[in-house]
């Protein structure tokens, strides 16, 4: 952000002002080089910051008490909360700052921003939980699927008595303890852990050959996160909802009424932040309303089940393009009918369907950011934090594939395409809209009766993950005071 401020800042850093509209002069090669080196360098923060201040954030909590589940479940919220009210003040303040006073002060406001927060980072990190680095999961994954592979002509059906390579979880080392996973599908990956031969372990009792055999922990590791990309699916249906909304939501705007009164205009842009408040409502009232209320009243924890939200989250994104498609079919007959560019309609008519995205958010994607952070095991909280933010570009390539198929398949034979035109009133935006509701029903279905059941055995590998943490903690406990007896007798 620090270079971006100086390319604003520095006119040696960017070409002259342009004389006219059509005659500028090109940037120079080091000038371009300089610019792309300071969007690389933000693009490596954000891919560095984003998946770990999720999993970094969830290692302060403790999840072996009532307590500490708690504020976790809370913490995604709050997190998405915060980030949604970031947002809106860079969409509002800082992009009117930047197009209307100077980009140099635009830009220097999240520098500083940013400067302050690694400043509050750093004064706190004597009172961090920092979780030891343990190697590699990718790299213990690869070495299942290879050892697996070596054994795959194993029946582990046949009767036959296998005896599977499972070291001690249990160390001197507090922060290598990691409790055992136990995930009751995908056994064909179970043939990892098998030992073959005697000769597989040395004298010590540790693998010759990491790439021929596994732990039974490796194992279980790979298969959780196997289990969890059914669910991630869903979520990338959801996502394609929300791009929408970003694109094809704002080109509606732009050909609609957006006055209010006769001295205002409501730029296009700012309708995406009725969907992050929209966001930021409904996690205030779920938080700090219904939560405590149901509490007190039921006694009880009363919290949507990751896969209520969800399904409540892709319900969001049908009702969200069912709006869309009936607000831009009404607009585009305005249009029509005025023979204008933009529709005497308000602007106002594209609420619902925004409203609508960010609920999908508020439901869905904190579902999935919760659900990949907490039924992972701790040392993949970073790999469920990137699968997240993975799963929102794919949306963004996906939704782009759609609109390249609709626009090849309906433009044949020289008839007019839906997409296409930079006038929607040439397009048939409204049956885009409706065939993505119609993807969204596929999405639910799948999720009811397949993608959910991925979650119940999720939900099951980290109560019996807990479970066997608390059972070994107890028995270390009841060991010690035992010892203690002893030594006092």
């Amino acid at each position: 952000m620090g270079a971006m401020t100086l390319t604003a800042g520095i006119p040696e850093l960017r070409p002259p002002v342009c004389q006219e509209q059509s005659v500028c002069i090109d940037p120079q090669k080091w000038q371009l080089a300089f610019l792309f080196s300071s969007l690389g360098l933000i693009a490596l923060g954000a891919g560095a910051i984003r998946p770990c201040n999720i999993a970094f954030g969830a290692d302060q909590f403790d999840t072996n008490t009532e307590k500490g589940r708690s504020q976790l479940n809370s913490f995604f919220n709050w997190w998405y909360f915060s980030f949604t009210i970031a947002l809106i003040i860079a969409l509002t303040g800082v992009v009117y700052i930047q197009t209307n006073i100077s980009w140099v002060i635009g830009f220097a406001i999240p520098t500083a921003c940013l400067a302050l927060s690694i400043t509050i980072f750093l004064i706190g990190r004597y009172t961090y939980i920092c979780k030891r680095p343990q190697g590699s999961v990718f790299v213990d994954m690869a070495k299942v699927v290879s050892a697996a592979f070596r054994k795959r002509k194993i029946n582990l059906k046949s009767g036959n008595q296998y005896s599977f390579y499972e070291p001690p979880q249990f160390g001197h080392d507090p922060d290598s303890e990691m409790p055992k996973l136990l995930v009751k599908k995908f056994k064909c990956f179970d043939k990892a852990a098998v030992i073959t031969d005697p000769s597989e372990l040395d004298a010590q009792g540790m693998p010759t050959n990491t790439w021929k055999l596994s732990s039974m922990q490796q194992v279980e590791l790979l298969k959780c996160l196997v289990g969890i990309v059914p669910v991630w699916l869903s979520g990338i249906g959801c996502f394609v909802v929300m791009d929408q909304q970003n694109t094809f939501g704002i080109l509606q705007a732009i050909q609609m009424n957006k006055s209010v009164g006769n001295h205002f205009t409501i730029p296009p842009a700012w309708m995406g932040i009725s969907s992050m408040i929209a966001l930021s409502i409904w996690i205030y009232i779920y938080e700090s309303i219904y939560i405590p209320r149901a509490k007190k009243i039921l006694k009880r924890d009363s919290r949507l089940t990751i896969k209520q939200r969800i399904q409540a989250g892709i319900i969001m994104s049908i009702l969200c393009m069912v709006a869309a498609g009936i607000v831009e079919k009404r607009r585009r007959e305005s249009a029509l009918e005025q023979g204008s560019f933009a529709s005497s309609l308000h602007v106002a008519a594209l609420l619902p369907q925004f409203i609508f995205s960010g609920l999908t958010e508020a439901f869905a994607a904190v579902a999935v950011m919760e659900l990949l952070t907490t039924q992972m095991s701790e040392n993949m909280r970073s790999v469920a934090g990137a699968m997240f933010f993975f799963s929102l570009s794919i949306a963004s390539y996906l939704s782009s594939l759609i609109v390249n198929i609709i626009h090849s398949v309906t433009g044949g034979n020289g008839k007019s395409p839906w997409l296409g035109s930079h006038d929607l009133n040439e397009n048939r935006l409204e049956y885009y809209y409706f065939i993505i509701a119609a993807l969204g029903c596929i999405n639910l279905i799948y999720f009811t009766f397949f993608g959910s059941s991925f979650i119940s055995s999720a939900k099951s590998i980290k109560v019996e993950g807990e479970l066997h943490l608390e059972n070994s903690v107890g028995s270390m406990a009841r060991e010690t005071k035992d010892l203690e007896e002893l030594g006092a007798t």
